[in-house]
């Protein structure tokens, strides 16, 4: 494939970019499903051999070179590459370049599984590879390739840790072969070093960072992109448009944790907004919770858990009429009133602290449900944060207003070029290759499986459930094995700690409050006897590498102690042990009372459940695996539909609006 695929017609001129499709949600299955199978034709087992074969074969040829000679052929390769373009066999001597110059520069030389997953993401597809095959090498592959040919390649994961981390572990790499490495977090706020950053061949970044950023460029550009406009702005003003541009263009992304940046995450648009004067005044937050706690549910008004939405009766809407009759401003509009009183019956029954967000710093930050992870400089709209500011007695922040909307649907798109890699894609692959376009390839591992699955039990209470884990994580240290417990909030993992505490069980604690020591804490997860308590924060992007003796002792053991959204989360915690070969094992102790099994409660596997708690423990197991299946398969088709409808929301926003210009 031509590099100069990525510079066509599909882009905005000076601003490379894919054009908005017009296509529906049918046409762009059938088109994907038709590349799809033209794809795995050319890329069949067969044909990945021949690439390994291929680059083991100029690999070869570079051995005994010295790093001068390296760097020769590397200047050499680089200047074919831009006139060329991305051809198979460039390719391939790229990939031997960056497979010797990573051995002698970070002592890593990519495996073979690696070579097919670099070469599967350069050719826009997604790699399913599996926790531990080194994905972080693994990208420099496309990415130096697609650099070397003088395309800007952005590197999208799922959090700054990761980013800040991936950039600086193979920068050696990027800068043995000439290339530049820049790195985009939350904490770079300058925008000059912002696109200094975004300048480099080679950019590292979070999904949300560079969404935001090319959201800001809309902003800068406004309705009038074209280029010779520009170009004559340029001429006399200093300020001109162009110099206020932080992205070079969308060409190229290579997304690490695909999944969870391109499916989990995408159930709600990135906003940007900016702090305005609010029409209401800050009492008015207090006066609507205030009210609120005076309202009965069920006959004020109702919760529906599993949709997280709350419905004021016609009782609850006059009460609220007749409490709030001495009140001026919103109170006086039956519209406003109602919305409010809403909102502050969710910021009361449907937000809760330590698992949807903290307080620190005196400060409402919101939790990624997904990540464990601070969403920093991210808020509720319509009021709601400011009433849960109120609600935890904090200051209360400026409301803000709608700049610019986007979905990581239509953003992601807009890349000429797309591709990725996961541990945990196969049950979304259609998803994937619909929305876009995405075949999901799966790599074979470099060492064969050893990881043990062991039974997932389910527990009448939570108490019984925590009982039994200390019991065995107990059990587990004495025999000289590491144990990863993982947890689905930042108040569970402190009450599980709490509990290991009063059992006399030294352990470390991972969720958001610890993110500074983040890394300190996964590298001695290993060792042996070592207990590791951890939110989803330990579950995607971290290898913990085993101490010595552990091996022989089992491995790391990982519990799960509640089902997460998705079965693909699970597979992500139950991937931390187990990797490249290194023996492991994991399990879940659950319970009933476990908020996911609360919202889809099957009531006849249950009932039955209950009573075969004493008689056969076999058949219990197998019947509270259903359970958990099923609940799990009810909140993936509830997100899927999410999704779907964020997604029809903004194509009808952008067709409504077109005759405006795009709505970012």
């Amino acid at each position: 494939m031509s590099s100069a695929s990525l510079r066509p017609g599909a882009a905005l001129g000076f601003y490379p970019e894919r054009r908005e499709e017009t296509d529906g949600r049918l046409e762009r299955t059938l088109a994907g499903a038709l590349g799809a199978a033209a794809r795995r034709v050319r890329f069949g087992r067969s044909g990945l051999a021949k690439i390994v074969d291929r680059v083991a074969g100029h690999a070869d040829a570079l051995r005994g070179r010295s790093d001068a000679e390296v760097s020769a052929l590397t200047r050499e390769l680089r200047t074919r590459m831009a006139g060329e373009g991305l051809s198979d066999e460039l390719v391939a001597r790229s990939f031997a370049l960056v497979r010797e110059v990573s051995e002698r520069t970070v002592g890593m030389r990519p495996f073979d599984v690696q070579i097919v997953g670099g070469w599967v993401i350069l050719q826009g597809m997604l790699a399913e590879m599996q926790t531990g095959e080194g994905k972080t090498l693994t990208a420099t592959l496309p990415a130096c390739s697609a650099a070397l040919a003088g395309i800007p390649v952005h590197v999208v994961t799922a959090n700054d840790y990761l980013a800040a981390r991936d950039a600086e572990l193979m920068r050696p790499v990027y800068e043995a072969l000439g290339l530049t490495v820049g790195t985009v977090t939350n904490e770079l706020k300058d925008p000059v070093q912002r696109r200094a950053a975004y300048a480099c061949d080679v950019t590292y970044c979070t999904s949300q960072q560079v969404a935001f950023d090319y959201l800001r460029d809309r902003l800068v550009l406004g309705n009038a992109r074209g280029r010779l406009t520009l170009a004559l702005e340029r001429l006399h003003d200093p300020n001109a448009r162009l110099h206020r541009l932080l992205l070079r263009g969308l060409c190229f992304a290579i997304v690490d944790e695909a999944d969870s940046v391109l499916i989990d995450e995408a159930r709600t648009p990135l906003i940007l907004s900016r702090p305005v004067r609010s029409a209401d005044p800050p009492e008015v937050y207090g006066q609507a919770l205030s009210l609120a706690r005076r309202l009965e549910r069920g006959a004020d008004f109702q919760l529906n858990e599993r949709h997280r939405e709350v419905l004021v009766t016609d009782r609850g809407a006059e009460r609220v009429a007749r409490l709030s009759a001495g009140l001026e401003g919103p109170w006086k509009d039956a519209r406003h009133r109602e919305e409010l009183t809403r909102l502050a019956l969710s910021a009361l029954h449907l937000f809760a602290r330590d698992k949807h967000y903290l307080v620190r710093d005196g400060k409402v930050q919101i939790i990624d449900q997904n990540t464990g992870r601070i969403m920093a400089d991210r808020s509720w709209e319509r009021g709601l944060h400011q009433l849960i500011e109120v609600k935890e007695n904090c200051d209360v922040s400026p409301p803000k207003e709608t700049l610019a909307r986007i979905s990581y649907q239509r953003f992601f798109r807009r890349y000429l070029r797309l591709g990725g890699m996961t541990g945990t894609a196969r049950e979304v692959a259609g998803e994937l290759r619909s929305t876009y376009g995405l075949e999901v390839v799966t790599v074979p591992t470099h060492r064969p499986m050893q990881r043990q699955a062991g039974p997932t039990r389910v527990y009448a209470t939570t108490a019984a459930k925590w009982l039994a884990v200390i019991a065995h994580v107990r059990a587990l240290r004495a025999r000289g094995r590491p144990v990863l417990v993982g947890t689905c909030s930042v108040a569970a993992s402190e009450r599980l700690s709490s509990l290991l505490n009063r059992a006399g069980l030294e352990h470390e604690l991972l969720n958001a409050r610890q993110d500074q020591r983040e890394a300190e804490i996964v590298a001695r997860a290993g060792e042996p006897g070592r207990i590791t308590v951890a939110t989803g924060m330990a579950g995607r992007g971290t290898d913990i590498a085993l101490a010595p003796g552990v091996a022989e002792a089992g491995g790391l053991h990982v519990i799960a102690t509640e089902p997460g959204e998705a079965r693909r989360i699970d597979r992500q915690l139950f991937g931390r042990c187990g990797r490249q070969g290194d023996p492991g094992s994991y399990e879940a102790l659950l319970s009933l009372e476990d908020d996911l099994l609360t919202l889809h409660r099957p009531r006849g596997p249950l009932k039955l459940l209950r009573k075969l708690r004493r008689s056969d423990r076999s058949l219990a197991r197998r019947v509270g695996e259903v359970c958990v299946s099923r609940a799990q398969r009810a909140e993936e088709r509830k997100h899927a539909r999410m999704r779907r409808d964020l997604l029809r929301l903004e194509e009808y926003l952008g067709n409504v609006l077109a005759f405006a210009g795009s709505m970012e």
